[in-house]
């Protein structure tokens, strides 16, 4: 079995080109769907709304049964087949010549289920329950070095041709592809794999299973509140920061590079010195905290000014996600982490089903210009749903009822 330092570098290395890929392409995709569709940018939102459903509702379907193989045939397989969607995803994009291409490619990518369920149910494999929270702080301090460089160089690549970020996204993920084709091993023994049931690789089945044990359950729904509340970042960012400040695609770049920076500085250098002292429930509830101050900042906020204060403040909220995913694998069997992460997956689509669709929506009508122009009103939205979050939790997210569970047989 690969070392965990070895799986570690590996995860950061894919996570951290997959979040660039997806960064060098965020500042250009209002340009991509002007072009296509001569729609305003109010309409336009909405349209890209749509692709992100395209890509979750394919992932959906297809991420727990990925995430069943892997707990049966290993993860090396899922991950390389993950990495060959998103490559052939960014390439069709490159010369789409209608919105139509553009939907298949988006599905091509999300029935291949994306990198981050093979890359963590890799990394829980070779790392201990008290290593968790700083193995998934530095994951997401990747996640977060890869959006300080891509959006900048995407704006910039975008200056010159608005298709060239993705055909850049499309080599960077194919040399990572290939990187792992000749030197990622496998992490998962043959004594801890078990057999492959379609009954729970289903989108729900995972779910369901992951209900056997209420606590993670409660996290599992507090955590799918706060993946719903982020779709209001993650939908409509370029045409909100276009709408508040008319931002070119550069500045759109450097806002998403600023935010990433501040994921990097929390995900990667707090995150596990502050769960080691504080414990993850004390980060979990100040960075929900954090996370509501930011989108209602967003939602009121009028320049350029106000914009970075609460990039900066939404920063902290990075400390949610590595402290949830480590009280949700302190509370599974450890031959069912990959199923685990298959639920998270799922969670993770439903999120980015109904997300994309209600924030787009709720931009293109107000700002549409047939009534009240409130661009921020998807973060008042967000700001609702963390608070969902965090009363799920003081309800049924009990820390006392986390307690390691032996492997299933």
């Amino acid at each position: 079995m690969p070392s965990q330092r070895n799986v570690l570098a590996f995860v950061c290395l894919v996570i951290f080109l997959d979040a660039l890929a997806l960064g060098l392409i965020l500042p250009v995709t209002p340009d991509l769907i002007a072009q296509l569709t001569s729609l305003p940018n109010s309409r336009a939102a909405e349209v890209s709304g749509y692709l992100m459903v395209a890509f979750a509702g394919a992932q959906f379907f297809s991420a727990p049964i990925l995430g069943g193989l892997s707990d049966c045939f290993g993860r090396r397989p899922i991950l390389l087949l993950a990495l060959l969607g998103f490559v052939v995803n960014y390439f069709v994009m490159a010369v789409a010549p209608t919105l139509a291409w553009l939907f298949v490619a988006r599905v091509i990518s999300g029935v291949c289920g994306g990198t981050f369920p093979a890359a963590n149910a890799a990394l829980v494999d070779v790392t201990a329950p008290a290593d968790r929270p700083r193995a998934f702080g530095l994951t997401g301090g990747a996640l977060g070095l890869g959006f300080i460089l891509g959006p900048p160089v995407g704006g910039l690549l975008g200056e010159y041709d608005y298709r060239l970020p993705f055909v850049a996204a499309g080599v960077f993920t194919f040399a990572v592809f290939a990187y792992g084709w000749l030197v990622f091993g496998e992490t998962l023994p043959a004594e801890r794999r078990r057999a492959f049931d379609w009954r729970r690789a289903n989108p729900l089945g995972s779910v369901r299973s992951v209900a056997g044990y209420p606590v993670v359950f409660a996290l599992l729904l507090a955590n799918f509140c706060v993946q719903l509340s982020s779709q209001s970042y993650g939908t409509i960012w370029a045409f909100y920061t276009i709408e508040v400040a008319q931002w070119s695609k550069w500045a759109i770049g450097l806002s998403a590079g600023a935010y990433g920076f501040m994921v990097v500085l929390v995900q990667g250098g707090l995150t596990g010195p502050v769960v080691k002292r504080f414990g993850e429930w004390p980060a979990l509830w100040f960075g929900l905290t954090m996370a509501a101050l930011s989108y209602l900042g967003f939602a009121f906020v009028t320049g350029p000014v106000g914009i970075y204060a609460f990039i900066v403040v939404g920063g902290f909220a990075g400390f949610v996600f590595p402290a949830m995913q480590s009280l949700m694998t302190k509370g599974i069997p450890e031959n069912a982490q990959g199923e685990l992460q298959g639920a998270l997956a799922s969670s993770f689509c439903l999120a980015a089903i109904i997300g994309p669709v209600v924030m787009s929506h709720l931009f293109s009508v107000f700002t549409s210009g047939a009534g009240v122009h409130f661009p921020g009103a998807p973060f008042v939205a967000g700001v609702a749903l963390v608070v969902c979050a965090a009363f799920v939790l003081s309800q049924w997210g009990r820390p006392r009822a986390v307690a390691k569970i032996p492997a299933e047989g």
